[in-house]
């Protein structure tokens, strides 16, 4: 745990401790739009904020909070971070005795799983009092929602992109999928960059297996007209849709295509795409700077393959920002999140550390120089925002162990080891028992 020079006490972190989230913590329902109190600006407040990150981050934070505490010289904020996990390791502990601090750093993946529970603020009460919401796009706003509760804001964006390599893509002499393409289209043309890349020293791949990536399959999913997860915290999906998933990539698996398995392994924590053997890659856009930095090679950005709506992406926030139930300073917590989602002075602050701030005010402020990643980040996000059309879904309690099992039922695919109808069965068995 790190502790800043802000901090007053302790905080303890045991990551052996089980989280104990009880539903009788707060929560109570959904809060009434603008029910909270106005923040007393005379009224001295002390409040504490944690997130996870590194030194740099936590120089960051610390920046922007010493403007909010300038702003407001009546509240005190008392800040610590950590890891990433020995930050939720230290939530756990808090959660079972009821201590959050008042405003939590939160992931998308970990929100059903403190808010669904009583642990988060319905910060609706706040919302048009203490925290200004008018500058987010609805459907990421929506992102921080449980059931009508807002349980966490978007402070910055990123979505899905299909990367190419466009100097590899010259050396096999191929273009980059047209605009508008399908995942059809999408597996005709890794068939060609493969076929160009055989006879290449060392051989190109078109692609790593893509239907081994869970979050993928939500998004192909939400594409068919399938919400992936329930309102009530529960699987939207059957064993059908995931065998449909998993067959479309057979043949790609059986004639070659993809990037094998074995090779990955070996080159791990690197991939095909990053050491330059494949000439395409989805991910979340923020994984530029990453792949410029292995490959030092020109690569580009376009949108998701598209399914009978179109593209039909969304928005995944970066991070959220949550309050505790047990707050006994709402206001102030609420005000520090909008000084933080809202003030351009922050946004120059962060730039694109977070990935691209959510709020137009703070992207015009920062400081990105012409051709920049950051530049190139910001403009793909601008080129697809009609594209975005869906809200995120919200994961599942449990939702990490079942993202790992996919992930490990799918390099037991790859190398041969099972057949997709093994994979479907022990992945919902599997699922049963840890979702929820």
């Amino acid at each position: 745990m790190r502790i800043t020079r802000k901090a007053v006490g302790t905080a303890a972190a045991t990551a052996s401790v089980a989280l104990v989230l009880s539903a009788c913590g707060g929560g109570g329902g959904t809060a009434e739009p603008g029910s909270g109190e106005e923040l007393d600006t005379e009224a001295q407040a002390t409040i504490s904020m944690a997130w996870w990150g590194d030194d740099t981050r936590a120089a960051l934070y610390e920046e922007a909070i010493d403007l909010f505490e300038e702003a407001n010289p009546n509240i005190t904020v008392q800040t610590q971070f950590q890891s990433w996990d020995d930050y939720w390791a230290a939530r756990a502990t808090e959660a079972a005795g009821g201590a959050l601090p008042d405003v939590i750093q939160m992931d998308l993946s970990y929100l059903r799983q403190y808010g669904g529970t009583g642990q988060l603020l319905d910060l609706n009460e706040q919302i048009d009092v203490n925290l200004d919401t008018g500058g987010f796009d609805e459907a990421l706003l929506e992102a921080g929602s449980i059931e009508g509760a807002q349980y966490g804001i978007p402070t910055s964006t990123n979505t899905l992109a299909l990367f190419y390599n466009a100097d590899l893509l010259d050396e096999l002499g191929i273009e980059p999928p047209a605009e508008g393409y399908t995942w059809d289209d999408y597996d005709a043309w890794l068939k060609e960059a493969s076929k160009a890349g055989a006879g290449k020293d060392p051989v190109i791949y078109g692609s790593a297996d893509y239907s081994g990536t869970f979050w993928f399959f939500l998004q192909w999913l939400i594409q068919q007209g399938v919400e992936p997860f329930t309102a009530d915290g529960q699987l939207g999906f059957d064993e059908s849709h995931m065998t449909e998933w998993l067959e479309r990539a057979q043949p790609l698996r059986d004639e070659g295509v993809l990037y094998p398995i074995a090779k990955t392994k070996q080159i791990e924590p690197l991939g095909g795409f990053t050491v330059s053997e494949a000439a395409s890659e989805a991910s979340w856009d923020n994984f530029l700077a990453g792949y410029v930095a292995e490959t030092e090679q020109n690569i580009q950005m376009m949108p998701m393959p598209s399914g009978d709506g179109g593209p039909q992406q969304f928005w995944k926030p970066s991070m959220l920002l949550s309050a505790s139930s047990k707050t006994e300073q709402p206001a102030a917590a609420a005000a520090l999140i909008d000084f933080l989602v809202n003030d351009p002075e922050v946004g120059r602050i962060f730039g694109t550390s977070k990935g691209v701030p959510a709020i137009a005010a703070q992207r015009d402020a920062m400081d990105v120089e012409p051709g920049s990643i950051d530049e190139q980040v910001v403009a793909y996000e601008e080129s697809v925002a009609d594209a975005v059309t869906e809200p995120a879904p919200v994961p599942v309690e449990g939702f990490g162990a079942v993202e790992a099992e996919y992930k490990r039922l799918s390099e037991e695919l790859q190398y041969g080891n099972i057949d997709v109808e093994q994979f479907v069965s022990d992945w919902f068995a599997f699922a049963s028992s840890n979702v929820g």
